[in-house]
């Protein structure tokens, strides 16, 4: 098993590194060029101190690979070198203006126009801009270590009233809980496992749905939290379909059947050492006095960014159409885009739960502002949609994360739903 991504693929991004970090150091010196010989050589040190974490991380990357590296090292030589480099990229702009100017100039010189380079007293304006760039950068990386340290561990329960058009009574104030995106193999320790697990079960929920995405690559993955996992409780079952994290698609495995028994393996994880109720293009009824409730799970289906296709909603659906409540989970909520609310034939499903985004685990969410750079990619990417037609969506925002290790603005969510007639 090897990382898809081979060390040639990090060449490109170590060079862009050395580039960045040659300009924004000149920042560094014109900002403390009127500072006193120590003050500098401390300003030097810590800028080239925290630049090491970007070179550190590399080279663990090209020795150890991507997927192959876990624990609190990785989260933190990897976040940290990610809120470094992203601080010195918004350090650019300022001293681009500055270089700007100075390329007017000396265009403007071959004209016989005055060029002088006499400044005015006080700083200078590459002093000025670059130490206001070097602000921006800093309250940037500090912003960014906080997503590391607190925000990806910032639980939140968000609690919906999910309105039934001609809700039959008897299902009337069932609660459903939902679960997203953990990503397991993000994690450094079980602690936030735990964690999320205990949120879940304080809900006392009816229903708990997982909507894919359990682990990064493969699914060995899970096996340091199984006994943890297993302890989601609910009165009726725990139902799960896959994310497309979970086929193993981005790991390069040595054959196809090391790559078909990884994916048997995490099939079997989920329904023999969790319990839980995996549904693979296919639906569960539920009953309560005659009056029908239909789960329904497809397999990853997606229409953004060529994540891929392995479900078959048809199949899924036959059978479930004349259920009084029909719920269907889909892991990417552009399933629901493409198919679920445009198609007539599936206009009688009720609500779609589905994950996938992440809120691109960085964002603002306060009232009177909802943005994130995921909604460029995804149309509905957190929170509940509704159609014309009383179709709803309901994208949780996962409670794991993937890549940058830390959330900022976008929190990890257990999703709570009580039934209610709309």
């Amino acid at each position: 098993m090897r990382n898809k991504f081979g060390p040639i693929w990090m060449l490109l991004p170590a060079l862009v590194i050395i580039v960045v970090d040659i300009y924004v150091f000149q920042a560094v010196k014109s900002s403390v060029s009127d500072s006193k010989a120590s003050t500098q050589r401390i300003a030097y040190i810590i800028y080239w101190v925290l630049s090491s974490f970007t070179y550190v991380a590399l080279l663990i990357l090209f020795v150890k690979g991507y997927s192959n590296w876990h624990g609190w090292s990785k989260n933190i030589i990897v976040g940290l070198a990610q809120a470094v480099f992203l601080g010195k990229v918004l350090v650019l702009p300022f001293l681009l203006i500055d270089d700007l100017f100075r390329l007017f100039r000396w265009v403007l010189s071959f004209f016989g126009a005055s060029s002088s380079d006499i400044q005015p007293e006080g700083i200078s304006r590459l002093q000025f801009l670059s130490r206001v760039g070097l602000a921006v950068g800093s309250l940037t990386f500090g912003a960014f270590v906080y997503g590391i340290l607190r925000g990806a561990y910032n639980y939140q329960v968000r609690k919906v009233k999910l309105a039934i058009k001609d809700l039959p009574a008897e299902w009337e104030g069932l609660k459903i809980v939902q679960i997203s995106d953990l990503h397991v193999g993000s994690f450094a320790d079980a602690s936030p496992v735990q964690k999320i697990v205990d949120l879940v079960n304080e809900q006392d929920a009816d229903i708990v749905f997982f909507t894919g995405d359990l682990v990064n690559y493969a699914s060995k993955e899970v096996e340091p939290y199984i006994d943890i996992l297993k302890t989601i409780k609910s009165k009726t079952r725990v139902y799960s379909i896959l994310g497309n994290h979970d086929y193993g698609t981005y790991m390069q495995w040595e054959s196809d059947k090391e790559m078909q028994d990884n994916f048997k393996h995490l099939l079997e994880l989920q329904r023999e050492k969790l319990g839980w109720d995996l549904l693979m293009d296919e639906h569960r009824i539920l009953e309560r006095n005659g009056k029908k409730l239909a789960i329904i799970g497809v397999q990853y289906i997606g229409h953004s960014l060529r994540f891929g296709k392995f479900g078959d909603l048809k199949k899924a659906y036959a059978g479930a159409e004349t259920a009084d409540i029909q719920l269907l989970l889909s892991h990417d909520p552009s399933h629901w885009d493409h198919e679920v609310s445009l198609k007539e034939e599936f206009s009688g499903i009720h609500a779609t739960f589905a994950g996938h985004t992440h809120g691109f685990q960085f964002g603002i969410e306060i009232p009177g502002i909802k943005w994130s750079p995921s909604q460029y990619v995804y149309p509905h990417w957190a929170g509940l949609y509704k159609t014309k037609e009383q179709q709803q969506l309901y994208v949780n925002r996962g409670a794991g994360f993937l890549g940058y290790p830390g959330r900022l603005g976008i929190s990890p969510e257990v999703s709570v739903f009580q039934l209610v007639k709309a």
